[in-house]
């Protein structure tokens, strides 16, 4: 059964290599490529030819890399010289894409409108709007280079407005919807109701459950109030077609995680929650392919 899950499930920064040898040996077969997702970091082609070689290794295909928005540099920052430096750090992760075959997309983080904003917070969001035109004005050149799509994801309290505005502005075969249940689910819930009506433009999943109300917990499917059977009816309807479901989960706020060793999970628990993770993942995969049969 094909099924991808994040590598950041327990860090983010570290090497990766330990993390992708246990994902495979859980039974994953895909991974969605969320290490340094939020640092300014720029891998080499000596580094991305490593992990190509280590995944492949391991029996694992590449599906997504998770972009960086950056720290310093910010793909849709005002600052001009920040943003370019943005765009180089996108263009980064496009090739990183390519060179590793990966078969989805760049996933990205727009600007966006908070549920709960004051009005003076939102008009500040419009000049990062305006420089995230322009950095796709600037990216254009990547895309059909890499032949890469970025996949913009709905974040937590997300209105939509901006989502369901850029999707009208640029073509499918550019930019699309990374759909992220969790993201969907906090705040009033509307996100679940509101993402239907993009749902022909979603070409990358972050499936992940939580509560809805204490934060964006990314726990194994059925820990929290998602309804998995509406996501499947949800799917099943949408874009997203011939790849694998792709779950962005944590081990933090599981009963496999201890807060005191931190990132320094003992690695006989970090195995228990891929398995148990694992069959929860199937359980999603199964009622996917029930009903698309």
């Amino acid at each position: 059964m094909e099924i991808c899950l994040n590598t950041d499930y327990v860090s983010s920064t570290a090497d990766p290599e330990k993390y992708l040898k246990m994902m495979a040996e859980a039974g994953f077969t895909h991974v969605h490529w969320c290490h340094q997702w939020n640092t300014d970091f720029i891998y080499s082609l000596h580094e991305i030819r490593e992990y190509r070689k280590v995944m492949k290794n391991f029996g694992l295909k590449l599906l997504d890399i998770h972009g960086s928005a950056g720290m310093e540099k910010g793909w849709y920052s005002t600052e001009e010289y920040r943003r370019k430096a943005g765009v180089e750090l996108v263009e980064n992760r496009m090739m990183m894409l390519a060179e590793m075959e990966g078969s989805g997309s760049l996933i990205m983080h727009p600007p966006y409108y908070h549920e709960k904003q004051t009005p003076e917070l939102r008009e500040a969001i419009r000049p990062k709007l305006d420089a995230f035109r322009r950095t796709m004005d600037d990216l254009i050149p990547a895309i059909e280079k890499y032949k890469v799509r970025i996949a913009i994801e709905n974040l937590p309290y997300d209105t939509f407005e901006i989502l369901f505005g850029l999707m009208k502005e640029y073509p499918a075969e550019w930019l699309g919807i990374t759909f992220d249940t969790g993201h969907a689910n906090m705040g009033s819930g509307n996100g679940l109701k509101l993402i239907r009506k993009v749902k022909d433009r979603i070409q990358a999943l972050h499936l992940q459950d939580n509560d809805g109300a204490i934060g964006d917990q990314h726990q194994p499917p059925f820990y929290g109030k998602i309804d998995w059977a509406d996501i499947v009816s949800l799917l099943r309807e949408s874009s997203y077609r011939d790849r694998p479901l792709s779950f962005e989960l944590s081990m933090r706020n599981t009963p496999f995680y201890d807060p005191e060793k931190k990132e320094d999970q003992p690695e006989d628990k970090i195995r228990e929650f891929l398995m148990e993770t694992y069959r929860r993942c199937e359980k999603v995969v199964k009622m996917y392919q029930e009903t698309r049969s």
